[in-house]
């Protein structure tokens, strides 16, 4: 699965990971794979996380499409903390093997994620139990 630099695709991963930590139980947000949308559609139950990525052959159509109009390339659940700690790992890892500037070298019209990544780090390192070791040397 390639995003298109076109799409936030960090971003929008990290952001809709850390709006399950409040009020909502679901966060939809798309990568672009030009000309396909692969659609991400994250909903919580208590402390678990299913996630289940749509692929569209169109994503000039696709947005207004249902996701039951895609076809199912991943479905999986995760205790929310796992899934958490995995995506801020997979984040820090982008960081330190691109840094900020080689980052937005290589995305073209994104850089990195800071903010939403500290406060990804912050929800969870406040209300997961997790036993994971946590990166903090990365911002």
């Amino acid at each position: 699965m390639i995003a298109s630099y076109c799409t936030d695709a960090l971003a929008d991963l990290v952001a809709g990971t850390g709006e399950l930590y409040g009020q909502q139980r679901s966060a939809r947000f798309f990568f672009g794979a030009e000309p396909q949308e692969l659609r991400w559609v994250l909903r919580t139950t208590d402390d678990a996380i299913n996630v289940t990525i749509y692929k569209f052959p169109d994503l000039a159509v696709s947005p207004d499409l249902p996701d039951s109009g895609g076809t199912v390339m991943w479905q999986s659940t995760h205790p929310r903390p796992t899934f958490a700690h995995a995506v801020l790992a997979a984040a820090h890892t982008v960081l330190k093997e691109h840094d900020e500037a080689g980052y937005l070298a290589k995305w073209a019209m994104h850089p990195y994620p800071v903010a939403l990544v500290q406060d990804l780090r912050r929800l969870h390192m406040r209300d997961d139990v997790c036993d994971l070791p946590n990166d903090l040397s990365c911002p």
